[in-house]
């Protein structure tokens, strides 16, 4: 007897697309048409004439459903290129994150020694509030919130996460 495996697995794909109106909606359709989340996405412009963008989407599935998204996501005629980070090999995942805890001068230089901790930059510090950007993996990121919110009570802005093959492929 044979036993299909259902679990789910954290997947990062990057999609190279034409930079074109509506292609964002289509994607995500294809994630919302077999009700998985997306839990992170990201697009920007990669190309100097404007011509191309990558999307990275963060989301987790079982293996076979995510081989499904990518062979449909190949088939849409703006996509160029579709590559499963998770997959593919080692890999650089990034996100930035803005924090600010409020609370008196003790919360905010408490604030501030995590921070330095943690290799964040100090953005703001104003009165009876402390803001940080930190640059990192998406798990140091949620730990550094942890330890924020301990602090007092924190406001917190991600980026979502971008993420490149490592070595020359892809370059």
């Amino acid at each position: 007897m044979k036993i299909q495996q259902t679990l789910t697995e954290r997947h990062v794909l990057t999609i190279t697309v034409d930079n074109e109106a509506g292609i964002l909606a289509k994607i995500a359709g294809l994630f919302t048409a077999r009700g998985y989340n997306i839990d992170s996405l990201t697009v920007a412009d990669i190309s100097e004439n404007h011509a191309l963008s990558r999307i990275t989407i963060v989301t987790n599935g079982p293996p076979q459903v995510i081989d499904q998204i990518e062979a449909q996501l190949e088939r849409l005629v703006p996509v160029h290129r579709v590559v499963d980070l998770t997959q593919a090999g080692p890999h650089v995942e990034r996100e930035l994150a803005l924090v600010k805890v409020s609370g008196n001068a003790v919360v905010c230089a408490q604030a501030q020694k995590v921070a330095e901790a943690s290799d964040a930059r100090v953005i703001d510090n104003s009165a009876g509030s402390l803001m940080v950007e930190l640059t990192d993996t998406p798990d140091r990121i949620d730990h550094f919130i942890v330890l924020m919110r301990d602090l007092g009570p924190v406001e917190v802005g991600r980026t979502g996460v971008v993420g490149m093959m490592r070595g020359a492929e892809g370059a």
